[in-house]
């Protein structure tokens, strides 16, 4: 079984199709709504959810980009599944405007045909993205809804490596409770409270300094297709119907981002393509081509 941790702050009506998309009993599901987005977005999401099963709100917290907030809220996520059900392996965190390339089948079968696996992107900062070291190298301060450069340097954690990657991921259950509960974790969250974009960073470090936590994939199971967003930064472009053919596909599970106000149609094509594959089999881990993945590192 899967457990999922949904990021919500605007679009209802979009979230509702990605959570029918993924719902299926016996998995496990905690929403996060941001407490910026208003007590009415709460509300609406909360009444939906209410005819579910296996589900939970998380109490409605601040979760500013760039900020700690959002490792604290996908902290919180963790630790509220780990309660919620002992029968679940795999953990996948998503935003609302993700939504499903795969079938809940399918999903299910391809964790199942690769136990203990991380899918998680993770490049030593150093050697991969030098540019983004002032991120760690600098204390920052989230206060007042916005991200403070304090201009103080730091050293890294002594002994260990800054690793990056993407916010995304699909990882075991036993390195939830080690995120979550085992002491060794707690000087990288103490670390990471003062950094920029700790999202991207955090469960990285984690994982890749903390003994055995698996095969680190190196991928997180994300269909993305990044463009430029000003000078030097990224942002992932959202999809629409001339991207079908591609989307359907696709080796990943997911896809970001769609934004069903501008286009509604590729999420009814999606859905559509669901219930076909959903008769679809699944191949052997050999056969795979989501097994492709070039860049494996043992934790």
């Amino acid at each position: 079984m899967i457990a999922y941790f949904l990021l919500v702050h605007r679009y209802p009506a979009q979230f509702k199709r990605l959570f029918q998309a993924i719902y299926a009993p016996g998995n496990h599901y905690v929403i996060h709504v941001d407490k910026s987005s208003g007590v009415a977005l709460s509300e609406e999401i909360a009444d939906f959810l209410a005819p579910y099963q296996g589900v939970d709100l998380l109490e409605p917290k601040d979760a500013l980009w760039g900020g700690y907030s959002l490792v604290e809220a996908e902290l919180r996520g963790m630790a509220r599944l780990l309660e919620m059900g002992e029968n679940w392996t795999h953990y996948i965190n998503l935003s609302g405007q993700d939504f499903p390339l795969k079938s809940q089948d399918y999903i299910r079968q391809f964790f199942a045909a690769n136990p203990g696996k991380q899918f998680i992107r993770a490049l030593d900062q150093a050697k991969e993205r030098p540019d983004t070291l002032n991120r760690v190298s600098h204390h920052f301060i989230e206060e007042n809804g916005k991200m403070n450069a304090t201009g103080v340097s730091r050293p890294f954690l002594s002994g260990d490596t800054p690793f990056i990657g993407t916010q995304w991921k699909a990882v075991t259950r036993s390195f939830c409770e080690f995120v979550c509960h085992d002491p060794r974790a707690e000087r990288f969250k103490t670390f990471y409270r003062n950094s920029f974009i700790a999202d991207e960073a955090f469960f990285q470090t984690v994982i890749m300094n903390s003994g055995d936590q698996g095969i680190v994939m190196n991928d997180d199971l994300r269909m993305i297709d990044w463009v430029p967003d000003g000078d030097i930064k990224l942002r992932p472009r959202n999809y629409d119907v001339r991207d079908l053919g591609q989307l359907q596909n696709s080796t990943d599970l997911f896809a970001r981002k769609f934004d069903a106000e501008a286009d509604p149609q590729i999420l009814t094509l999606l859905e559509t393509h669901l219930r076909t594959a959903a008769a679809n089999v699944y191949q052997s881990p050999k056969a795979d081509p989501l097994l492709h993945q070039p860049d494996c590192v043992a934790a």
